[in-house]
Order: C-alpha cells, then sequence, then structure tokens
C-alpha cells in the first residue's frame, strides 16, 4: 500500500536516498539558520525585545543541521549535493518570498515592515514544516535510529509556529494587520506552488534513486498535484490565520542542545 509511512521507509532504508533526503533537510536548516542570525543583528530599535527571540530560532535551525548530518555520520554516509530543483528556501527567495539575502548581508538596520515580512515568511513555512515534523513523528517517533531526532525537531517546530503567531498578533495589535494579512496572503500563495514544484523534483530524484516504476512515479506526481489543487481552492487559508498560541513566550528561553548522536 502507498503510504507516507512506506514511502519514508523506502527512503531510510537505502543509503542514497537517505543521505539526499537528509543533505536536503540539512541545506534548508542551514540556510534559515544563518538568515536568522543575520535579522537577529539588524533587528530595528523598536523590535529589540525580538532579536533574543530570533537569534534562538536561527540556533534552533542550526541545531537541526547538525542533526541531519549527525544522522548521516551515523550510517556513515557523507552529505551529497542538493539538486538545485530541490532548494525549497532558495527558491522561495527567488520568488521574493521572505527577506532578499543581499538586503541581509548588508550591514543596514531593518524596519518593522521588514520584520513583518519576515515574521509572516516565518508563519506560512513553520506551518508546513510542523506539519510535516508532525506527520514523521506520527509514524517514526519510536524508530530506532531517527527517532529522537523526529521528536525533537517536531517539538521545537511547534515551538518557532506558536512564536509567529504570537509576534505577529503583538505586531496586528500595534497597527500593522493589513500589512500582516497582505503579506501573509502572497506569501502562502506563493509557497503552496513552490512547495508542489520542490515535492514534486524530490520525488522524482527518489524514484530515480529508488528505482519506481512509472506508474508508482504517476501516482506520486498525481497525489503532489492534488495536493496543490486543494491548497489553492482554500487549503492555503490554514496557514495565514492567528490565534494566540497555547505556548506562549516559546522562544523565550535558551536553545535545547541537541542529541549527541542524533
Amino acid at each position: 500500500m502507498l503510504s507516507a509511512k512506506s514511502l519514508f521507509q523506502e527512503i531510510l532504508d537505502n543509503d542514497e536516498s537517505f543521505a539526499l533526503f537528509c543533505s536536503i533537510a540539512a541545506s534548508g536548516e542551514s540556510q534559515g539558520g544563518w538568515e536568522n542570525a543575520r535579522i537577529a543583528a539588524l533587528v530595528p530599535e523598536t523590535q529589540r525585545d525580538l532579536a533574543p527571540k530570533i537569534t534562538r530560532h536561527g540556533a534552533d535551525e542550526d541545531k537541526h543541521g547538525r542533526i541531519f548530518n549527525a544522522l548521516l555520520k551515523k550510517r556513515g554516509l557523507e552529505p551529497v549535493p542538493v539538486p538545485p530543483d530541490t532548494d525549497y528556501t532558495m527558491l522561495l527567495e527567488r520568488n521574493g518570498i521572505g527577506l532578499a539575502h543581499d538586503k541581509l548581508e548588508r550591514d543596514e538596520p531593518l524596519t518593522v515592515q521588514d520584520i513583518v515580512t519576515y515574521l509572516a515568511h516565518s508563519r506560512v513555512t513553520e506551518q508546513r514544516a510542523s506539519e510535516q515534523m508532525d506527520l514523521l513523528r506520527k509514524h517514526f517517533a519510536d524508530h530506532p535510529d531517527v527517532g529522537r531526532a523526529v521528536k525533537m525537531i517536531s517539538n521545537d517546530e511547534d515551538n518557532h509556529l506558536a512564536y509567529c503567531h504570537e509576534e505577529l498578533l503583538r505586531l496586528a495589535y500595534a497597527g500593522h494587520g493589513r500589512a500582516i494579512q497582505r503579506t501573509l496572503r502572497e506569501c502562502a500563495l506563493t509557497e503552496i506552488r513552490v512547495y508542489r514544484d520542490v515535492s514534486l523534483a524530490v520525488m522524482a530524484h527518489m524514484g530515480r534513486i529508488l528505482g519506481w516504476p512509472k506508474p508508482k512515479a504517476a501516482l506520486l506526481a498525481a497525489g503532489i498535484h492534488a495536493v496543490y489543487l486543494y491548497e489553492r481552492l482554500g487549503g492555503w487559508r490554514r496557514t495565514v490565520s492567528l490565534r494566540m498560541p497555547e505556548r506562549r513566550n516559546a522562544l523565550g528561553g535558551p536553545a535545547t542542545p541537541e542529541p549527541e548522536a542524533a
């Protein structure tokens, strides 16, 4: 039976596909860590209270990158080059989502609108990350090799999502509500398209590695297109709603250390 669990089990069981999966994940997390560190350094004076939380967000992302690399090392594998068509983070930037790297590379303070852009982008992408890790946690929390890492990363992603909700609501109450909703909508509609394209690319690469027959590859592609259609018709709205989270001040403390051996 074709299911999310069986697909990931296939990827997990093959060294080459597992190396690609972990390399893609580690690259994206490391990029996120760098971006958050730069944003924390450039926060405008009126938002300085956010800097420690943004720093914590970046530290978590860096930690996740180290965890995925540690999983590779545990299997005696090396990271592999990330195909450009699977680079979710960079493809989002190229499509105008989030803060451009050339802006972050300059030593110029960001504006409050930049912070709105950053948080809106994070709200949308952390929704995706939280859902993906929740799925892996459901099926692999007790796995001897990846279970501990999955649980830690899933908890962190939930914290990141809660933080985005809380900080965006704070800014909305301060008068930025219209800008937040506009930016969230733009991010969400672009993200679902990029996610579809990246998912198709990842499945194509995995299919070549694992030797999937054409009917199986076609069924998976059809499933990805069906998810995109659902999201385009209204599913994207789940990524733009805002509510006060149960986890308050989720990034208010120090980052937790990663497992020594993932």
